[in-house]
């Protein structure tokens, strides 16, 4: 493609320039930071967030601020293919740490990883694009909150610089919440003057009752971000859990410590609660979108109908703003990728024909059923709220039933289910990405073919970074002493999930299905609850989703995501409560990253062997926790008075 080619006008802005060597190299080194940045997060907590916001703020900013670069259509190609490492990182850490935590893989295979990371990035980007005009443009119920909060940052941005091109108060927020996040993780996992978590058990009435919280500046940007009905509903999941239930389940003598009953209580049983209840989640949520699902099919075969009837000269007078990739490019890619997936499946089960192509054809079917529900989920509730475990869940349990009636099992059945996990989750995970940045796109008078030129690129750049990141935290948290991936820091809660999953189908494990049948039933009385709630089109509903990850993960964990949902309850019972959510969400942003990228280089320096220093082991336990506790509520403190601060008399306006 000749630079020329690369240009793509826009009637919204004086400045046409769109998808550009500029747009595209930017947008492509903050793909494989925000990639690398969530990998870490991933593995951390379980959870990501969406890329888009801070990467539209990062991209005004060094557009503008660095090379005088004014064209919104170019920081919103930025973001676009930024937001690819992000969406990718996700569907590879919920699965593929899974063949380490069940011993198959000692090591990551670097084209193993990187082949289905590309190509279910790939599908999900090719399979989304058909269903663009039936959900991104027609719907009237999708209300797309992350992609317009997205579209509204890059106005925002592109307005606020003055004529120097001095940064805007949004890029400062989010640099100044980055530094923040760093230096308050290296002071914990390099310098050891910090607490990561603070955490107490005991044995009273003989049974085992706990309370932890993580000292995460990061969780707590994650609930503000999310908001406090969500994150409110994720710490009900994790004190359901952790208060309750494994009180009820730790009556009699134990010889172990209070704490290490608790974490193998949650373990071995707690967790699977979750399970239960996620698996109906996901189902409910399959059932809400059936109505996009089935507008998705309709638009797929008239688009191919339309392109097989149409002549040459009918695509020429085509808007901009309405042309989709080529068909033809669609075809080629499409074919590529499923020969990918299948000699990638070939090699990986030791070249079995048969589950090679019962896995094939599980992973691709699959993986367009779960891209039109994983699009209209999107733009439901948003990028960062979308439950893609729930949705990997149902796809590893369908995969496992087709692949037990195949009569498989053993080692080569535990491959060909996370193998088919890996593609359909980043096919999910990407695909709504794609859904979210079509909707920014169409509000800023974007071409989607630019857009979709720069996620294909943002996906083969980004999936190259995941092999290498995985390797460099799991084996920098071996030499550090916590595990490695599946330890107590990278928890990986998902891999967790989806090992023990297939364990218990073709291996040793040992599923505890009273448990999961307990999970079930939650989620039905949790459906059951919102009925009314529904009915009455209450701002507050109830949500499977939520409550099923607070029971799934360490308990820790929810505390200072309610802790950020309290926040932007907060700022948004202000008067300006607009702007000083928006300037909160710019704040945590910068937190996340910061954190996680931090989280990166400590990896790297444990893998070099440059572990943590310790330095507070020679101070009281007690000081630590108390200093820990003293940071991150300065943290809180700090997060809402930035939020809210007022200039001239008003909440600053972003």
């Amino acid at each position: 493609m000749s630079p020329a080619n690369l240009e793509t006008p826009s009637p919204m802005a004086a400045d046409n320039r769109e998808l550009t060597v500029m747009s595209l190299s930017t947008g492509l080194i903050l793909s494989v930071v925000m990639g690398a940045a969530n990998v870490y997060l991933g593995l951390r907590v379980g959870m990501t967030v969406s890329a888009s916001i801070p990467a539209a703020v990062l991209a005004t900013g060094v557009l503008r601020g660095v090379f005088n670069r004014r064209s919104i259509l170019e920081a919103n190609i930025v973001q676009t293919s930024a937001s690819a490492g992000e969406s990718l990182a996700a569907g590879i850490i919920f699965t593929m740490p899974a063949l380490i935590i069940t011993g198959i893989w000692t090591e990551f295979d670097f084209w193993t990883t990187t082949l289905i990371a590309m190509s279910g990035g790939l599908l999900g980007i090719l399979m989304m694009i058909p269903m663009r005009r039936a959900i991104v443009v027609e719907s009237t119920e999708l209300k797309f909150p992350e992609g317009v909060a997205c579209a509204e940052v890059l106005k925002a941005g592109a307005a606020e610089h003055d004529e120097d091109g001095h940064a805007s108060t949004g890029t400062r927020l989010v640099f100044g919440g980055l530094a923040a996040g760093a230096i308050i993780k290296f002071c914990a996992g390099y310098l050891g003057v910090l607490k990561s978590s603070v955490e107490h058990a005991t044995r009273a009435g003989g049974r085992t009752w706990y309370f932890g919280m993580d000292v995460s500046p990061a969780l707590v940007a994650v609930g503000l971000i999310v908001g406090l009905p969500v994150a409110s509903q994720v710490f009900l999941g994790g004190a359901l859990g952790w208060y309750v239930l494994i009180p009820l389940l730790s009556h009699g003598p134990t010889e172990s410590l209070a704490v290490d009953h608790a974490f193998a209580l949650w373990s071995s049983e707690i967790r699977y609660v979750g399970v239960g209840a996620m698996i109906v989640g996901g189902l409910s949520a399959i059932w809400s979108v059936r109505h996009g699902i089935r507008a998705a099919f309709r638009e797929l075969f008239g688009n191919v109908r339309s392109r097989t009837s149409a002549s040459d000269g009918s695509k020429a007078a085509e808007s901009p703003t309405e042309r989709n990739l080529e068909f033809g490019y669609m075809a080629s890619l499409g074919v590529f990728c499923a020969a990918v997936v299948f000699g990638v499946y070939f090699v990986l089960l030791d070249r079995s024909l048969g589950i090679t192509i019962l896995a094939t054809v599980a992973a691709l079917v699959l993986s367009f059923f779960f891209t039109a529900v994983a699009s209209y989920i999107v733009g439901l509730v948003g990028n960062s709220n979308s439950p893609v475990s729930g949705m990997t869940i149902s796809a590893v349990l369908l995969t496992g039933l087709m692949l037990w009636v195949g009569d498989y099992s053993g080692k080569a059945g535990i491959l060909a289910m996370l193998g088919v996990a890996g593609v359909v989750c980043c096919v999910a995970c990407t695909a709504g990405d794609v859904c979210n940045d079509l909707k920014t796109g169409q509000l800023v008078g974007a071409s989607p073919r630019s857009q979709q030129i720069a996620q294909v690129l943002g996906v083969v750049v980004a999936s190259f970074i995941m092999a290498p990141v995985l390797t460099i935290l799991h084996e920098g948290s071996l030499n550090a002493g916590t595990g490695g991936i599946g330890g107590e820091e990278l928890v990986a809660p998902q891999a967790g999930l989806f090992a023990s999953l297939a364990e218990g189908f073709f291996g040793d494990g040992n599923i505890p299905w009273n448990m999961v049948g307990w999970g079930v039933g939650l989620a039905i009385l949790i459906l059951l609850a919102d009925i009314p709630l529904s009915r009455k089109k209450t701002s507050f509903r109830l949500h499977v989703m939520p409550v099923a990850v607070g029971i799934y993960l360490p308990a820790e964990l929810s505390v200072p995501i309610l802790f950020g949902g309290i926040l932007n309850w907060m700022m948004t019972r202000r008067r300006s409560s607009d702007a000083a959510e928006k300037r909160g969400v710019l704040l945590a942003s910068g937190i996340i990253a910061g954190e996680s990228l931090m989280g990166v280089l400590l990896g790297l320096l444990a893998f070099l062997g440059w572990t943590s220093l310790k330095l507070g082991e020679s101070v009281s336990p007690v000081l630590i926790e108390a200093l820990s506790l003293l940071v991150l509520s300065a943290v809180l403190v700090a997060m809402y008075q930035f939020a809210v601060r007022e200039k001239n008399g008003n909440v600053s306006k972003l």
